[in-house]
């Protein structure tokens, strides 16, 4: 089996975060940065070269080895942010006020901070960490 990628980093996530060249997109990040730590109460860190996650999910792989990944976390694409937040049963409800998003592979997508509302943003990761 290959090496996970994506494993938790000594990394700094400001220096991730200052590293990014667009200006909006770096605001972005720490305004988001900051959603996170409001709705977790967890320091972010790194998790692999480009994913701010909050906390710890433990899992398995079919074959029984064990591994972990953020339980909350973000990352700063190319096109849009890719938000990777577990469902929940207000997942539906919530995603509906959130504003312009996509939703594809588990993953929902915001091209900028401004099309949603963070309010709705915040809860929907407070809930996917608690669930």
């Amino acid at each position: 089996m290959a090496e996970r990628k994506t494993n938790q980093t000594n990394d700094s996530v400001d220096e991730f975060i200052d590293s990014i060249k667009d200006e909006s997109k770096r605001e972005d990040c720490r305004v988001i940065t900051k959603l996170f730590v409001a709705a977790t109460g967890e320091k972010p860190s790194m998790w692999g070269s480009s994913i701010v996650g909050c906390g710890k999910h433990h899992y398995q792989y079919a074959n029984g080895k064990p591994a972990e990944i953020c339980k909350v976390g973000f990352s700063p694409r190319s096109r849009s942010f890719s938000f990777y937040l577990p469902k929940y049963p207000e997942h539906a409800s919530l995603i509906k006020k959130l504003g312009k998003h996509k939703y594809s592979g588990g993953c929902l997508h915001v091209t900028r901070l401004s099309d949603v509302d963070t309010e709705v943003l915040e809860r929907m990761i407070k809930r996917a960490y608690l669930a």
